[in-house]
């Protein structure tokens, strides 16, 4: 009787430790089918945040996205195409900030008592 309770002393930690683990996530395949999945990879490329995305021909049949990046604390933004195949910004440019007041737009006055 007394190799038993060895036995299941050592095997009790073993469970909890086994249980504990979890599958790794499979690393995404196939094409970016979403606006969202554009924005995700846009994202991680830039370090900003997506503001837009919206489908374009690219490179044949499976086409591309076209993402609008917002840089907080930046002069400018980003403008990404995401290759739909091999789900890698295929090109990054430089554009004014989307999503923002443009630098010809002031604030917003009201005059009372006029028509």
């Amino acid at each position: 009787m007394p190799p038993r309770p060895m036995a299941l002393a050592l095997l009790v930690p073993a469970l909890v430790l086994s249980a504990g683990t979890t599958k790794p996530k499979k690393p995404a395949t196939g094409l970016v089918r979403s606006a969202k999945e554009a924005k995700t990879i846009a994202e991680r490329d830039t370090g900003g945040k997506a503001v837009s995305a919206r489908r374009i021909p690219l490179n044949g049949a499976s086409g591309g996205w076209e993402v609008d990046i917002h840089m907080p604390r930046e002069e400018k933004g980003w403008r990404c195409i995401i290759d739909s195949d091999t789900r890698m910004v295929h090109s990054k440019t430089r554009i004014d900030q989307p999503g923002g007041k443009g630098k010809s737009e002031g604030p917003v006055r009201m005059v009372k008592g006029t028509r």
